[in-house]
């Protein structure tokens, strides 16, 4: 396997921007009059530690009865503007024209698309017809990681090709009317919506060098996270335990798939985490042994944008990168399944 180097990350979110306070009045008047319980339900507004996400729609379009049809087909139309905004700017960045990447990896898992958002793009991204697709679903909020890790491995075993590698998700789309459930109110006041794309390519200069990645995924865990299907659209699958979980065992998994690269824990710099909500943030700092507060630009990114599933630890990547990427970092996720995914980075 050759060097890999990440060229360069561009993010992406949809134009309709909506206040926590916003989502949470609305949320009242919706479930209040069918929840009894609704009103300690509606603390997680304010204690998630979100100011503000972007979403696909209006909010009066949340507000109306939406079948899985409807919700795909706006899934469809605002993930490939994501796709070619994410994408077109990741490229120019890298100095990259799109006609000499060999292969798009494309992740996403809030919406379905056959044939997929890298092929419905591909002319308007100015892709070559011989582009080889690699679309990955169902890895949820470690989705982006476990991409970036794909998309090194495929860079490594091909020297020379360019790979393009771009996450969209448009969690808002499972916003339930229906659902009258406490996942459904926790996912209500946590998702957001964006899209974030990376290019690399072995042997050449660039922002960092991939060290090491890969994933771990716990037995008998299905149940902590995922979608159901029915017939209104996704249905969430929360459980309560995902922070205690997270603290228990999120530096044993991280650790291991570091070993397997010839680092330790303590060989990382920054540990840059997917920020899946508050008390996620909380118990990675404290299963990672970091002082409370380290995570920052993670609680930052949440503020700004809430939990985009995949995408949402680039966004982080782009505030360390603008700071000053330390000499090495770990990009981390955890998803459905329930796994954790790793990537290290050693910065050029």
């Amino acid at each position: 396997m050759a060097n890999v180097s990440l060229l360069s990350t561009a993010t992406a979110v949809p134009p309709y921007t909506l206040s926590q306070e916003e989502i949470a009045r609305a949320a009242c008047e919706v479930f209040a009059p069918q929840m009894p319980d609704f009103a300690p339900l509606a603390a997680v507004f304010h204690t998630a530690g979100i100011t503000k996400r972007h979403v696909t729609r209006p909010l009066q379009w949340f507000l109306e009865p939406r079948g899985w049809a409807e919700r795909n087909a706006a899934y469809l139309d605002m993930a490939c503007d994501l796709f070619v905004e994410a994408a077109g700017t990741a490229l120019a960045r890298a100095g990259i024209a799109p006609q000499d990447v060999g292969t798009v990896v494309t992740v996403s898992s809030t919406g379905i698309a056959t044939p997929t958002l890298e092929a419905r793009v591909a002319g308007r991204l100015g892709l070559r017809p011989d582009v080889e697709r690699v679309p990955l679903f169902g890895l949820g909020c470690a989705g982006g990681t476990s991409g970036l890790s794909v998309a090194a491995r495929l860079a490594g075993s091909r020297p020379g090709e360019v790979v393009l590698m771009v996450t969209v998700e448009l969690c808002s789309l499972a916003f339930r009317l229906d659902k009258l459930t406490k996942e459904n109110i926790v996912a209500t006041a946590l998702f957001g919506d964006g899209a974030a794309a990376c290019v690399l390519a072995a042997d050449r200069d660039g922002l960092a060098v991939i060290e090491a990645s890969g994933q771990h995924t716990w037995p008998d865990t299905l149940d902590i996270m995922g979608w159901k299907v029915e017939t209104e659209g996704f249905g969430v699958i929360f459980d309560r335990s995902i922070p205690p979980f997270a603290e228990e065992n999120a530096a044993a998994a991280i650790g291991t798939i570091l070993a397997r690269g010839g680092l330790a824990l303590t060989d990382i710099d920054r540990f840059i985490c997917h920020p899946g909500g508050a008390k996620v943030v909380t118990a990675l700092e404290a299963s990672l042994g970091l002082a409370p507060g380290s995570l920052d630009a993670e609680r930052d990114v949440l503020a700004g944008y809430g939990n985009m599933s995949a995408p949402t630890v680039f966004f982080v990547l782009e505030r360390i990168l603008a700071r000053g990427l330390p000499p090495r970092a770990a990009l981390t996720s955890m998803g459905p399944g329930f796994s954790a995914s790793c990537v290290a980075l050693r910065a050029a």
